[in-house]
């Protein structure tokens, strides 16, 4: 199985209420937020529902009115072409309402969550942007010079005490005391609303560890049983899943192909196939025509 088949965000978005859980109520969180019609979209949108109401939460801290999150996956890495594609989805965010300013700029912010620090990144934006990085506690830094407020969240640099859960969205936990402190905290939670989901994205981002610590730890076997059998039927699915969609790409590009030998122009296959004019000329590109 591959990272690349791992459901990282919603596990993330999972993490993520599990670290506010205490303030839950006071937040509305969305997820995959949908930007406009068009495949756009923002990976989590956090809009507190009293804006006076601080929120406590060291990676909370920071929260306006309106908060827009992008999560990178662990073996992701965080480029300047992130920055700015999240830093338009937020004034597209802004702009897109009925009345101008429903949303006030003032009372929006970014944070961007990843596993390594993006050094060419915040070169940049020093260079180009004249933004500073203050780091305010272990993995948090807050990114100072800009009109919005922007916060960088380094998860392996966090710490283990305050956000345990998000700082264990990885998939490189160790056999032994690692594996088995995840299992102790996980049977204290498990009736939670959100911990199973987040377990579940850790068992299978690190099945073979969880395997190896079965076999040695009867409490464990037990305890993730369904887990990893869960894990693995997800894992048949998503699999069937991909070959679905594989499949429907190539019938798409073959009707492509089809209406391209007619002289079709892109937006006329577009409109005649339901589809995003975008998708099309990726496709025609793709069929070096």
């Amino acid at each position: 199985m591959t990272d690349g088949r791992l459901q990282w965000h919603s596990g993330f978005s999972a993490a993520l209420r599990v670290e506010l859980e205490e303030e839950l109520e006071e937040l509305c969180i969305e997820d995959e937020h949908m930007l406009s019609k068009k495949p756009m979209q923002i990976d989590v949108l956090v809009v507190k529902k009293k804006r006076e109401q601080p929120i406590r939460k060291n990676i909370g801290r920071i929260f306006r009115k309106h908060n827009i999150i992008e999560y990178k996956s662990p073996e992701d890495y965080l480029s300047v072409n992130d920055f700015y594609k999240v830093y338009g989805y937020t004034c597209f965010y802004q702009s897109e309402t009925k009345r101008v300013k429903e949303i006030p700029p003032e009372e929006i912010t970014i944070t961007f969550i990843c596993n390594h620090y993006p050094q060419k990144l915040l070169e940049h934006l020093k260079k180009f942007k004249r933004i500073e990085v203050e780091k305010q506690e272990a993995g948090i830094y807050y990114l100072l010079g800009d009109s919005f407020p922007i916060q960088l969240v380094i998860v392996k640099e966090l710490s283990k005490e305050e956000n345990y859960w998000l700082q264990n969205l990885r998939c490189n936990l160790k056999t032994g005391e690692e594996i088995q402190e995840v299992v102790r905290r996980y049977e204290q939670v498990k009736h939670k609303a959100y911990y199973s989901d987040v377990m579940n994205l850790i068992v299978r981002a690190n099945q073979k560890q969880m395997e190896e610590e079965k076999n040695m730890c009867e409490a464990l076997n037990e305890l993730f049983a369904e887990e990893l059998k869960e894990a693995d039927l997800r894992g048949r699915k998503e699999g069937r899943k991909e070959g679905r969609n594989v499949g429907k790409i190539e019938k798409l590009k073959e009707l492509v192909q089809k209406k391209l030998a007619k002289n079709q122009s892109i937006e006329r296959i577009a409109d005649d196939l339901v589809e995003d004019v975008e998708v099309i000329r990726k496709i025609v590109k793709e069929l070096n025509v």
